[in-house]
């Protein structure tokens, strides 16, 4: 009830409600553990996973979350995150709106492509490995492909991604994770090279969505570790790019200009 004073300080109390974080005065603590305790002891994607999941991490888990992030933080100027980020540091505005122009280009073609496949991946390990020829088959039909595989460059292998899987191997044999949803993602390859004479391998994003489905992870934390990799390049490229001394730089040299398509050059009627 208005001017009920309980009532109102109730409310406003309710009125955010997390079991993430729990602040006061002097206390910081995070899924009940106080942050000094946390403070030298996690990493950061380890802190990222006791916030998402609740408890702490094994090892293991934080570490492979890790090598995630190190395989997407970066992958050059050509990359349009980056490239994005380049550019904005020669425009004048502070970093934080670099990063957010470069983070805010990961859509479902670049950067989101990780969140996409975790959802098939998570289907697949549910039904068996035989639904990777049924998801196949249903992409070709809507005349699209399955995500996380190939690349444009990298077309015969990714250089990142035997050395993503092979962790995730490790871990399974140590049994840290269970594996079974990279079972899924190599059963899903080999669908999609069936009757191909060149195989479609798999490529980053495919590997550190198998990564985040083998910890447990809802599909937007494919999307979501990816920014904040991706973000840390950005910061970087950005520094760099500001320190030598580039002014209002676009996507090309100024001494390339674009093809132009349309009509020739022609006067106005008088």
């Amino acid at each position: 009830m208005p001017g009920d004073d309980a009532a109102t300080l109730a409310a406003a109390r309710a009125w955010w409600t997390t079991s993430i974080i729990d602040t006061a005065p002097g206390e910081i603590r995070f899924r009940g553990y106080p942050v000094q305790q946390l403070i030298g002891k996690l990493s950061f994607p380890g802190m990222l996973l006791l916030m998402a999941r609740g408890e702490l991490p094994h090892p293991g888990e934080a570490a492979l979350a890790e090598a995630a992030m190190v395989a997407m933080v970066d992958h050059g100027p050509h990359a349009p995150s980056i490239a994005t980020a380049r550019m904005a540091a020669t425009c004048g505005v502070p970093i934080n709106n670099v990063i957010a122009s470069a983070i805010g280009l990961a859509g479902d073609i670049h950067g989101g492509v990780g969140q996409e496949l975790m959802g098939l991946l998570y289907r697949i390990a549910h039904k068996g490995e035989a639904e990777a020829a049924t998801v196949v088959a249903e992409k070709k039909a809507a005349g699209g492909f399955v995500p996380g595989f190939g690349h444009r460059w990298h077309k015969d292998s990714d250089p990142r991604v035997p050395a993503l899987l092979a962790l995730v191997d490790a871990a399974v044999k140590d049994g840290v994770v269970a594996g079974i949803h990279l079972a899924a993602a190599r059963a899903l390859e080999e669908a999609i090279g069936a009757g191909r004479k060149r195989k479609i391998p798999m490529n980053v994003d495919g590997a550190t969505a198998v990564i985040f489905c083998e910890l447990g992870l809802d599909p937007i934390f494919g999307r979501g570790f990816f920014v904040l990799a991706r973000g840390g390049g950005a910061l970087v490229h950005a520094w760099e790019e500001q320190g030598q001394g580039g002014r209002l730089k676009g996507p090309m040299a100024k001494e390339i200009l674009p093809t132009y398509a349309g009509p020739a050059r022609r006067d106005v009627p008088a």
